[in-house]
């Protein structure tokens, strides 16, 4: 029963919903920092192309799904997202144009920009990047979470929320729709602060987030998303010393750094497929049987869309501090 109220609370976003913005009026011309860049846009795209559940939700939040030639994402993204989201309808009424982005399922969707980020989407390796789009005449906007901090290809400028909310308020200038923005932000705002309220006092349970991994585990570090959904829920990310977003680490520091609850991510990662697939894995794998979490079976489990940045960051603060607080 509590899984099943955590869930609610992670789909009952603010704002949710097939919204349209109002545009405001504005110049041509807008500039937005964006990953340490000052970045100029000739006036509101109109055929945005997203990859990824939460980047395209960002859109859908802010009222956008106008503003968008489609979206690509791999299967229902990594589980149920799509058919869990609170904005299904405007999933379902946009076209999905390909399992995986490359140049040319955005020049067939005739795109003027695309919201992606590095692992989301950008690659040197696959040759998709800003600067190839660039070269096409085609506008780019990054993921704030992913953007590269200076060491080597390691992700994330700023904590989690702050970049969620910076991207909102870009966007926001970006397509005239600043208000709508400010007024998500306040929302969400007020939404994590009584998250904060739930567990204040309480003491703080460490935390390791299981995203995926045999022979070595995929986690959070501080600057991707879980870092501010455990810690603005009263945990402590036992990760959350590494300067970087997501990343692998080792089974004997997760051993050595000993979890009180783990968080599972919910999607199908090519190994487990199912949250109660990683959670028998992880009960069953030795070094871990005398770990807090898996002696005590302190599992939570949030979907995929709700532990990248997006829109869905702060229900899923709520859905674990209820959660964390035993309510």
């Amino acid at each position: 029963m509590r899984k099943l109220v955590a869930l609610a609370l992670v789909l009952s976003t603010t704002g949710c919903g097939a919204t349209i913005a109002t545009q405001e009026p504005g110049g041509a011309k807008v500039t937005v920092r964006n990953c340490g860049q000052e970045v100029t846009y000739d006036g509101a795209p109109s055929k945005v192309v997203t990859n990824d559940t939460g980047i395209t939700e960002m859109m859908f939040a802010l009222g956008l799904a106008d503003r968008m030639a489609g979206y690509v994402i791999a299967g229902d993204n990594k589980g149920t997202d799509v058919s869990t989201s609170p904005w299904k309808a405007d999933f379902e009424r946009l076209p999905k144009l390909a399992e995986k982005i490359n140049k040319e399922v955005v020049q067939g969707a005739g795109a003027d920009m695309v919201f992606a980020g590095w692992g989301y989407g950008f690659s040197e390796s696959t040759g998709f990047t800003p600067d190839v789009l660039e070269e096409q005449g085609i506008a780019t906007y990054l993921l704030t979470e992913t953007c590269r901090n200076g060491v080597g290809k390691q992700r994330g400028v700023m904590p989690p929320l702050e970049a969620l909310y910076t991207d909102l308020r870009n966007l926001g200038a970006i397509f005239g729709v600043s208000a709508r923005a400010e007024e998500l932000i306040a929302g969400y705002q007020r939404q994590v602060a009584g998250a904060e309220e739930l567990v204040r006092g309480r003491p703080k349970p460490k935390v390791f987030l299981y995203d995926s991994g045999l022979d070595q585990p995929y986690t959070s570090g501080k600057n991707a998303a879980p870092q501010d959904i455990i810690g603005r829920a009263g945990g402590e990310n036992i990760f959350g010393d590494l300067d970087d977003s997501w990343t692998a680490v080792g089974w004997e520091t997760v051993v050595e750094r000993n979890p009180d609850v783990i968080l599972i991510n919910d999607y199908a990662d090519g190994d487990l497929s199912t949250p109660q697939q990683k959670q028998a894995f992880l009960e069953s794998y030795a070094p871990l049987k005398e770990v807090p979490a898996v002696r005590d079976k302190r599992f939570f489990v949030l979907p995929y869309a709700a532990l990248v940045e997006g829109p869905r960051n702060p229900a899923a603060i709520e859905a674990f501090a209820r959660f964390l607080a035993g309510g």
